[in-house]
């Protein structure tokens, strides 16, 4: 069994630092809302929404019961087989829709629009985001779910499939939303800024997730217990 960490309590700085983190991976969650957010900024139901979100994060970061925020590690060992607490499983299934969803959706728009030159990303939301959000749950509900399982045994790995894919969805999110702003200085037509978009996008996505398999980047190394007997 490798042990993973040498504290006893979490410092007082990391537990503070988990705490946006989630308050960011549940302001997002509801997507049609997200959506309306980036282009046309934040209105009255995201303030309301945002203030929800920081207030119940903030009362559970409280009481040790966000990843991260806990006083107290929860795992100290890779390979131990300890029950995945219920807070654990509903917030990495939460991060993993906010990570997931909008990504697919975002290729998946991109796509489109480098071949016909229109942006059909609302539609993608409206008819698509919950959906696939949905199919996140039943790969919880089915076990599946990396960090979401009802066991922590293959936490040395699933650790490391969680930072694969930070690491591969945010550079390539910021990345497009970058050349999006750079649109106008560009002046680029829509089939070409489509194009621009979706190769900046693929590339860096598959560059990070080429580097995160191997793991070059934080928190991807893996360790995978042995199997049980």
């Amino acid at each position: 069994m490798k042990k993973v960490v040498e504290r006893e309590q979490n410092k007082t700085y990391y537990r503070v630092l988990h705490l946006p983190l989630w308050i960011w991976v549940f302001f997002i969650l509801p997507g049609h809302w997200t959506y309306d957010l980036y282009v046309h900024g934040p209105d009255r139901r995201h303030w309301i929404w945002l203030a929800a979100v920081g207030a119940i994060c903030a009362w559970r970061g409280l009481r040790g019961r966000l990843p991260g925020v806990e006083p107290q590690p929860y795992i100290t060992h890779y390979g131990a087989d300890l029950p995945n607490l219920p807070y654990r499983v509903i917030c990495y299934t939460a991060a993993w829709i906010s990570l997931l969803v909008p990504f697919i959706l975002n290729l998946i728009g991109l796509s489109m629009a480098a071949v016909t030159g229109r942006w059909s990303l609302e539609k993608l939301y409206d008819h698509l985001y919950y959906p696939l959000a949905l199919l996140v749950i039943i790969a919880t509900a089915l076990n599946w779910t990396p960090r979401a399982r009802r066991s922590t045994y293959q936490e040395g790995a699933e650790k490391a499939w969680f930072y694969t894919a930070i690491w591969t969805v945010v550079p390539a999110q910021i990345a497009i939303w970058g050349v999006w702003r750079l649109a106008g200085p560009l002046g680029l037509s829509e089939v070409r800024l489509g194009r621009l978009r979706l190769a900046v996008f693929v590339v860096l996505a598959a560059l990070f997730f080429r580097f995160s398999l191997r793991g070059r980047l934080p928190r991807t190394q893996r360790y995978y217990a042995p199997e049980a007997t």
